[in-house]
């Protein structure tokens, strides 16, 4: 393809190392465009858990639960809303969901938040790990880290306890502005900091 050929609106190189402070503009309208609307996208994705379950609940129900305990005790909205979103790793990477949710809020939560919605899944191995001949304690290995007491909270008030089909859970529709209000934040730069 020339560049005589390169359809309007598209970077006129085939390499990286070939971009243009225009072509990066480009790139930069159209990844813009999709920050826009990662509420969206996220308020679909939790839609989505709303469906069978081996649990009493929907996995959708499970996270509402885990965000009306977090509110009804007092948490801050940007918790809140991570109670909302800490299992939304179930619907796009299942194997690591802890992980997936983690990296989906890291630009936009502090560092507490992020780390707890990261460990969540290995936290609470506590209450299930000793049926498979895993060490239920396995999460003392951060015994000294700054945030594995908000883990440790997070999990036995607001998650393992969220299965619950009798609790007055609030709706999706409660919590919304909160999602909307967390991704309309700048994102934080979270490549290295050593690299800045």
């Amino acid at each position: 393809m020339t560049a005589a050929s390169v359809p309007p609106g598209t970077v006129s190189f085939t390499a990286m190392a070939e971009g243009t402070a225009a072509d990066y503009e480009l790139v930069f309208a159209h990844e813009q465009a999709h920050l826009d609307s990662q509420a969206d996208r996220v308020l679909a994705w939790l839609r989505q858990m709303d469906g069978p379950s081996p649990y009493r609940v929907s996995r959708l129900e499970h996270v509402l639960q885990s965000a009306t305990r977090a509110e009804r005790d007092g948490a801050d909205d940007e918790t809140i809303a991570c109670a909302l979103l800490h299992d939304i790793g179930d619907v796009i990477g299942t194997a690591n969901h802890s992980q997936v949710g983690a990296a989906l809020l890291r630009p936009y939560v502090s560092e507490r938040n992020w780390w707890i919605v990261h460990h969540h899944g290995l936290f609470q191995g506590y209450y299930w790990f000793e049926h498979y001949g895993m060490d239920p304690d396995a999460r003392d290995a951060f015994r000294l880290h700054l945030h594995y007491e908000a883990t440790v909270r997070f999990c036995a008030e607001w998650d393992q306890n969220s299965f619950d089909p009798a609790y007055p859970t609030q709706p999706l529709g409660h919590f919304e502005p909160l999602v909307r209000a967390l991704f309309a934040r700048p994102p934080q730069d979270v490549f290295a900091p050593e690299l800045r």
